[in-house]
């Protein structure tokens, strides 16, 4: 199956290589382009898009804003936060807005190739541990992590918070595996039914929650 992508990126040059390499993928396609947030959600209404790469910094509307405004829909596409800067507060107010992930924007090509399909499959594309760097900067900021528990998270069990915590701790599920001395299976049981208890699209939205609810503590231990 062909995984539509639209790129979203005021900058012509970029998009242009963008989509010379996704143009070399036999299972991709580049279904449409735009140069800012309000021309991306009126390509969004004629035509069918599976995958959105999506720059923050944009003129008219920003990324943030336009992801938002996508992931509110229904069954919407998935979107790739696109920044310059690893710890950018940009990225962080993305995965907020429902982003599934963000990208640098000069990764590897193998990479993005990776994290579009990782996306499009239903995986969060951003490895644990880098998310947690960038809620280690920007939880404080956050007003949900002076605050008690959300008690969203009481309906979890207390082996379900153990695992949201690893995963919060940038641990993949092999990892909280052998820490819990859980098979693989067990482990993505648990963080499948922690999605579905909170309402929560992919890993990247447990790593924000945790951070939120001061289940885990910026640049500490939960």
């Amino acid at each position: 199956m062909t995984i539509r992508v639209m790129l979203v990126d005021d900058q012509v040059l970029l998009r242009t290589g963008f989509r010379m390499v996704l143009a070399a993928q036999p299972d991709m396609e580049v279904v449409a382009e735009a140069g800012d947030g309000v021309e991306a959600l009126a390509e969004l209404r004629r035509t069918e898009v599976d995958v959105v790469l999506m720059d923050v910094r944009m003129p008219k509307l920003d990324g943030v804003e336009t992801t938002r405004r996508i992931c509110a829909d229904t069954d919407p596409p998935k979107v790739l936060i696109l920044t310059t800067f690893d710890l950018d507060e940009y990225a962080f107010s993305g995965l907020k807005a429902g982003a599934s992930g963000f990208m640098l924007k000069d990764v590897p090509p193998a990479d993005l190739l990776a994290a579009i399909r990782a996306v499009h499959s239903g995986d969060a594309v951003v490895a644990p541990s880098t998310t947690r760097r960038l809620l280690d900067r920007f939880a404080p900021m956050l007003p949900g992590t002076k605050q008690p528990q959300h008690k969203e998270l009481e309906r979890l069990t207390e082996r379900e918070r153990e695992v949201m915590v690893l995963v919060a701790h940038g641990l993949s599920n092999g990892e909280i595996a052998a820490r819990l001395v859980l098979s693989e299976a067990t482990v993505k049981t648990h963080v499948g039914r922690i999605l579905t208890k909170l309402g929560l699209r992919d890993r990247v939205q447990v790593v924000v929650l945790a951070y939120e609810t001061g289940l885990v503590r910026a640049g500490g231990h939960g």
